[in-house]
């Protein structure tokens, strides 16, 4: 697979980095309530209990510190919930340990541990996540879109800052869906599953000679948040359910970048702020 950073050079001093689903796509909350947790409640015959399920996966997954948090983990944490207080889960312990021991949690990893094990909770695991992608695949085009204020913000940012989608999503979807709005010509270049985690791609663009306090890693979920910090960049949330005024102020953040008047008071106001929303 080719390197997805050849060709790329910085262009100006400053650099936002922006994550696609959930940030600067309205795709998250539709995954996760039409695909992730219906097709969990169908693959595990729950649909006796799915209300009560259905609203712990959309808190789990989308309503909480856990937001963003890797299909397989977040489906591990409502089993656990639903065997302790609904109905036995048969083999979770396979899923746990897996997770445990796992160094990369993926259809291909999950697929190969249920062969090696012939577990039954890691076999459904596998089922649930290809039927999630299907369904993902079949969300029709026009409920997929970003959210408002998206192209505006992005287009007066790309005037003076580089910038780079920095995101865990697949790399085809992520491309194919800022093209079809728009967003694409804004952008300098496009990372994704197959650039490796977060915190490793800004570490990786910082190479190229930007300084730690001219970047500013733009998210909507507590990984983001993460891989800002490690790489000891600024990070500027998008508020979940108030994501539309979180872009409008965008151009604020943008302006502290600017003067360097990030750090400090201003950067602690955003990180509370983000936190409350979710707790």
């Amino acid at each position: 697979m080719a390197n997805p950073f050849d060709g790329y050079a910085k262009k100006k001093d400053f650099l936002i980095c922006i994550d696609s689903d959930g940030c600067a796509i309205d795709s998250m909350d539709i995954k996760h309530i039409r695909c992730f947790g219906p097709c969990m409640v169908k693959e595990w015959g729950l649909e006796e209990h799915s209300e009560e399920i259905l609203e712990r996966w959309n808190e789990i997954n989308l309503y909480s510190m856990t937001r963003g948090i890797n299909r397989f983990k977040g489906l591990a944490a409502i089993l656990e919930e639903i065997n302790e207080k609904i109905t036995p889960i048969e083999d979770l312990d396979s899923l746990l340990t897996w997770l445990e021991d796992a160094d990369e949690l993926s259809n291909a990893a999950v697929e190969k541990a249920a062969d090696e094990k012939g577990s039954i909770c890691l076999k459904k695991a596998l089922n649930w996540s290809i039927a999630v992608n299907r369904a993902i695949s079949e969300l029709p085009e026009k409920d997929v879109r970003p959210f408002d204020g998206v192209l505006e913000k992005i287009t007066a940012l790309h005037g003076f800052c580089d910038v780079a989608i920095v995101s865990s999503a697949n790399y085809e979807a992520v491309k194919e869906e800022w093209t079809r709005f728009g967003l694409i010509g804004h952008v300098d270049i496009v990372l994704a599953q197959n650039a490796g985690s977060k915190k490793s791609c800004i570490e990786k663009l910082l190479t190229f000679g930007y300084d730690r306090d001219k970047v500013m890693m733009t998210g909507d979920a507590p990984g983001d948040m993460d891989a800002a910090k490690k790489n000891g960049v600024f990070y500027y949330p998008i508020l979940v359910k108030h994501e539309a005024e979180s872009w409008s102020n965008i151009m604020d953040a943008a302006e502290h970048l600017k003067e360097g008047t990030f750090a400090g008071e201003y950067q602690e106001s955003l990180i509370e702020k983000f936190v409350n929303n979710l707790s």
